[in-house]
């Protein structure tokens, strides 16, 4: 017994001095694998990246500049980055994603969440309000979306849209909305072009459009839009000048012509949230045309993710258009102006009549 006993020390000793001799590689266990084709499709420097991960490569290259690309450890941000993007892109599913890396799927999952913490946290510096010399000539692109110089106090356009979640084992009808599918709401303003402005998201699916406004902090602590200007809304909201000024169409049926001249001109100006809406949602389908397989307390997060990264694909120039499915025609009920609010129709009156009047000089 002694003599085996004696054998496996001398065996141990040798293997120590043989790993003294030769230690082994530190890469062996974390070398990314770059011949998959998902990260082969990166690293080659030319291909186009958006039919798997939804972004043009200038737009990726934008995203890393602002992530930061130093690390001390793993992979690095942008291995981590394009994970994140691909299981943004594929049915939401970690098995997925793990086979096209060909890696782990726990490890998967914690690089999906440690990424998205890291782009929402960009919420504050790439949605964001415009400066005070940037307000008159947002107003002015939105009189000419309007085709009316009596929209040129008009800085956004807000609306909200509902994302499909997989409901929760308790208060599930609480997420279960008009359109009869449970989801979580994102409130949002953008502006002229369709880049969000401002964005609102955790409110369950069956509360109304106008509680949420209620309870934002827009609403709340009047920070968008600023004195003297305005922003448009449909039916949905109540018309108001205090504590925002939101501007909405006349209910129908229109009374005169100058409501409905009035509601075409607010209708041009304030469809550009639902075209961008639109594009956001043909960018991410899988996120807006599936319920997410995620826990709901996870889901503001992914989408706040989603607009980050839409703002930062418009300031690209890497635009989708919409597709003809992602929208439809909404009809939401009319909401009464919330408690201590004080009504817009004047307002909206004084526009109605000054979109009424020609723009040019006939004499």
């Amino acid at each position: 017994m002694w003599k085996l006993r004696r054998l496996r020390r001398q065996r141990r000793i040798l293997l120590l001095l043989a790993e003294l001799e030769h230690p082994p590689s530190p890469r062996k266990y974390c070398q990314v694998n770059n011949t998959v084709p998902v990260l082969a499709l990166y690293f080659d420097g030319h291909s186009d990246m958006r039919p798997d991960y939804r972004l043009s490569r200038a737009s990726f290259s934008a995203l890393m500049d602002v992530l930061g690309r130093e690390s001390d450890h793993g992979w690095g941000p942008e291995i981590d980055t394009l994970i994140f993007l691909f299981w943004l892109a594929t049915p939401s599913a970690y098995r997925v994603v793990a086979r096209a890396f060909d890696i782990p799927r726990a490890t998967i999952h914690r690089v999906v969440h440690r990424a998205s913490g890291k782009i929402a946290a960009l919420l504050y510096r790439v949605v964001r309000h415009p400066t005070a010399e940037e307000l008159p000539r947002l107003g002015g692109r939105f009189a000419r979306l309007a085709r009316s110089a009596a929209f040129n106090r008009v800085v956004g356009a807000i609306d909200g849209c509902h994302v499909r979640v997989k409901p929760p084992a308790q208060d599930a009808a609480c997420y279960f909305n008009r359109k009869l599918f449970h989801s979580i709401q994102l409130q949002a303003i953008c502006d002229d072009v369709g880049k969000f402005l401002d964005v609102f998201v955790g409110y369950c699916g069956s509360v109304h459009d106008a509680r949420v406004l209620r309870n934002s902090p827009i609403y709340n602590q009047q920070s968008y839009p600023p004195p003297g200007y305005s922003i448009l809304g449909d039916g949905g909201y109540p018309c108001l000048s205090h504590p925002i000024s939101l501007i909405t169409p006349f209910r129908q049926p229109v009374r005169s012509h100058l409501q409905a001249r009035f509601n075409n001109s607010l209708s041009r100006a304030r469809c550009i949230v639902e075209r961008s809406f639109g594009m956001l949602k043909t960018r991410w389908r899988s996120i807006f045309f599936k319920a997410l397989e995620v826990d709901v307390t996870y889901v503001p997060e992914v989408i706040v993710c989603c607009t980050v990264l839409h703002n930062i694909c418009m300031s690209n120039g890497d635009l989708l258009e919409p597709d003809a499915d992602v929208t439809g025609p909404r009809r939401p009920a009319p909401a009464p102006a919330p408690p201590g609010a004080v009504s817009g129709a004047d307002e909206r009156q004084r526009i109605a009549m000054a979109c009424y009047i020609p723009d040019h000089d006939y004499i």
